[in-house]
């Protein structure tokens, strides 16, 4: 894995130290093109993860730990990373986006780094420009700011300092690389595979490194452990002197022990090829480019010093999408880092696949018009998203026949309808509800796909969800009628459903909302949805308390 400057020569790469200025230049059109994408869509309607963020970022800036209000198996990272930015940017769905952008920017500009220090600045180039259209894909869910962009981030900065470690056979930069690797983890448990890839990659190196020395591979060992331990721990603290250390163990190992080992080998292989299928053929030429260039790191003897790093960070990136063997859209924004540096690769390949066509200009045009013909493909293959769809279209268009649009303004009627203090419950996974509104949840449990998995907690989840409706007594309470909302299994319990057919008796149905398809939604209030019965099989019903005579 020695992929310092002496092999990035013998490949023909040149120094990142020394960018090509139309090389920035070009850098420079593929940022503004993709910034430009997510800022047109910068309103678009949070989606659930999102919502989660937000209501639990929302509450951490108010000074409420996340984990005594909130019930979910994420890592606090991210929770932490919304914070920051609803602090900065406002607490909007504008300002989370805005968030998303800067942090995209940043991470594109990274796989360029990455990508150019061991293949050289075109490969670089083109790995940043391929990562900037797939990462703004719609089967990624890109334009929406799920945890996966935040582990990439951390976990590429973290990569790229280990390099500059083995370069530089500098342990401080070891330590910040390893610190940047465990906050990657910090912000989703999947960012543990890239760790898992940084402890093997400082192995290697430092085995590699003459004279060999045990005493020099155990201090590097030892500060890269020390460093990546370090944010898991003061999470662990922070967490611990907020009195919800229990619940943040439970619910992020326990119960994530339960989850990760729901679906078996052979639904994640069906759920697997199908989400391919899919991201593959929404990007044809970018997806084959990089299959030329894992061709030809297997094939090329040019390659031979770069290919353990490179095939070691496509497949540890591949991991990172594989707990739990649920493939679930927006897990693959991890791969995307690696099937980028992939595409990279395929563009010097078909460079030195070209280099002896006659005449000589045809030798250096060919490759240039095969290789801007991925991106510019992918582009039009993904034009409506890019250039046309309004951000409500555009959430309905990734999302389907989920309420995300529908949220700001049931958040805003009931914003508008009760006090600052007052509670509220969703009867559903609609988190996002809790943000709009800015009013507190009467429950942690502000999804309901656990209450209806097949596992040892399901029953005891549901009672104490109604436990603490109960207690709190919500002035409103919402319920969904959405599927995808609840994930009803045929063995799920039900005893959440026949709770509420029973409590509902204490509040007025004062809201109605009927998708009636993708682009029409019904909206009653007051007297007008009390008796209404809705049509469509998507609809959500919002309840006020009845006030004592």
């Amino acid at each position: 894995m020695n992929v310092k400057s002496n092999t990035a020569k013998e490949i023909g790469a040149e120094s990142v130290r020394n960018v090509r200025p139309w090389v920035w230049v070009a850098l420079g059109v593929v940022l503004l093109f993709s910034t430009s994408v997510r800022l047109r869509l910068l309103k678009a309607p949070l989606e659930r993860d999102e919502g989660e963020y937000a209501y639990a970022g929302q509450l951490i800036c108010e000074g409420v730990a996340p984990y005594g209000h909130v019930y979910n198996m994420k890592m606090p990272g991210i929770y932490a990373a919304y914070a920051l930015m609803l602090s900065v940017f406002g607490q909007t769905a504008w300002g989370i986006h805005l968030g998303l952008a800067i942090i995209n920017a940043t991470t594109i500009v990274l796989v360029f780094f990455l990508t150019a220090r061991i293949f050289g600045q075109i490969a670089g180039l083109v790995a940043g420009c391929a990562f900037a259209i797939l990462s703004l894909g719609r089967w990624v869910q890109g334009v929406f700011a799920n945890a996966e962009h935040f582990v990439i981030f951390f976990a590429l900065a973290g990569i790229l300092m280990l390099l500059v470690a083995e370069e530089k056979q500098c342990l401080y930069a070891l330590f910040i690389g390893a610190i940047l690797l465990g906050i990657s983890a910090i912000m989703k448990q999947h960012g543990a595979a890239f760790i898992l890839f940084g402890a093997i990659f400082v192995v290697i190196s430092q085995r590699s490194v003459k004279p060999a020395s045990n005493k020099r591979l155990f201090r590097w060992g030892v500060v890269f452990s020390v460093g990546v331990i370090i944010p898991f721990c003061i999470t662990c603290l922070i967490l611990w002197k907020a009195g919800v250390f229990g619940k943040f163990w439970f619910w992020t190992f326990d119960y994530a022990g339960k989850y990760v080992s729901a679906v078996p080998f052979e639904g994640g292989v069906l759920y697997l090829k199908r989400q391919f299928m899919r991201l593959a053929g929404s990007a044809v030429g970018l997806w084959g480019l990089a299959g030329v260039g894992l061709a030809g790191l297997l094939c090329s003897a040019k390659l031979d010093k770069p290919r353990l790093f490179a095939g070691g960070f496509i497949l540890f990136s591949f991991l990172a999408v594989c707990p739990g063997l649920y493939f679930r859209p927006h897990y693959f924004i991890l791969f995307l880092p690696a099937v980028s540096m992939s595409a990279g690769i395929g563009a010097i390949c078909i460079r030195s696949l070209c280099a002896r066509i006659k005449p000589a200009f045809l030798a250096g045009a060919i490759p240039i018009l095969l290789v801007a013909a991925a991106p510019v493909y992918a582009i039009c293959q993904q034009k409506a998203l890019f250039f046309d769809l309004t951000p409500a279209k555009a959430s309905r268009f990734v999302f389907g026949l989920n309420p995300f649009p529908e949220s700001e303004k049931i958040g805003e009627y009931i914003k508008e309808h009760s006090e600052k203090d007052d509670r509220i419950a969703v009867i559903g996974s609609e988190p996002q509800l809790y943000f709009y509104s800015q009013r507190r949840s009467a429950t942690g449990h502000i999804y309901t796909y656990a209450l209806m998995e097949e596992h040892d907690y399901a029953l005891p989840m549901q009672e104490e969800m109604i436990r603490e409706i109960e207690l709190a007594e919500p002035k409103f309470m919402v319920f969904v009628n959405i599927d995808k909302s609840w994930l009803v299994r045929e063995n799920s319990e039900r005893k959440i459903f026949q709770w509420f057919d029973d409590y509902k008796r204490k509040y007025d149905r004062v809201g109605m909302v009927e998708m009636l398809d993708y682009n029409n939604t019904l909206y009653l209030w007051g007297p007008e949805a009390a008796c209404y019965e809705p049509r469509a099989t998507h609809w959500i019903q919002v309840f006020r308390k009845k006030q004592a005579k």
